[in-house]
């Protein structure tokens, strides 16, 4: 655009981002309209994230409908745990991209009977970084953190702290056998984001999968 005889050049960083919310903002007003809450799941590769969508998905069974968008680089093997224990389930092959865009969620979104769903999960491609930036059109935001990982993970990853809706700190069964400070974890992120939840939650043994199912219902 001319501006004073020069022109004015936008980052395509900005207009990558902005096509993106536009596909976003209609991924949003669809999954509203049709009272389907949607969450982003956002954490590191090892975080958890399959191996908690399928303990939430047995919970689920029979109180309500989910579908599952699952993200990664290659392979279907995250699609086809969670299809075990949920009829709809896509899987989004991202190649080389590090994150899930809205226009991938669009496209999926085509393959999924939504009339059969009030609850969709966006499994994200296994990334603490690249992921947070982009709007998919979810109705809250999900950032998965493990005590494996350390206890600096929520300093070191402020993005996601500060973007989160629910930060869920999963293998909290570990706890006995791992040198974590669970307190200097919450005060790192309390110092990010004052308000948001934190729940401790453990994959394997069940530990805290009833607070996050009445945080999904609620």
């Amino acid at each position: 655009m001319p501006e004073g005889g020069r022109t004015t050049r936008i980052p395509l960083v900005e207009r990558v981002l902005e096509a993106n919310d536009q596909v976003a903002a209609v991924n949003r007003a669809e999954l509203e309209r049709r009272g389907i809450f949607s969450v982003d799941l956002i954490g590191a590769p090892g975080s958890g994230k399959t191996a908690l969508l399928e303990s939430t998905l047995r919970a689920l069974k029979g109180h309500r409908r989910p579908a599952v968008l699952v993200g990664d680089l290659a392979t279907r093997r995250d699609g086809d745990r969670l299809a075990r224990w949920c009829d709809q389930v896509v899987q989004i092959s991202t190649g080389q991209g590090c994150h899930l865009e809205a226009n991938q969620v669009r496209d999926a979104l085509g393959q999924i009977d939504l009339d059969a769903v009030d609850l969709l999960f966006i499994e994200n491609v296994g990334n603490l970084i690249c992921p947070v930036g982009f709007d998919l059109g979810q109705a809250a935001k999900v950032g998965l953190f493990s005590l494996t990982e350390g206890d600096d993970k929520a300093a070191k990853h402020p993005y996601l702290v500060e973007a989160a809706d629910l930060l869920l700190l999963n293998k909290i069964d570990l706890l006995p056998h791992l040198s974590f400070d669970r307190s200097s974890f919450e005060a790192d992120v309390r110092l990010l984001n004052p308000r948001v939840p934190i729940l401790d939650v453990s994959a394997t043994t069940g530990q805290g999968l009833d607070a996050w199912i009445t945080w999904l219902d609620r």
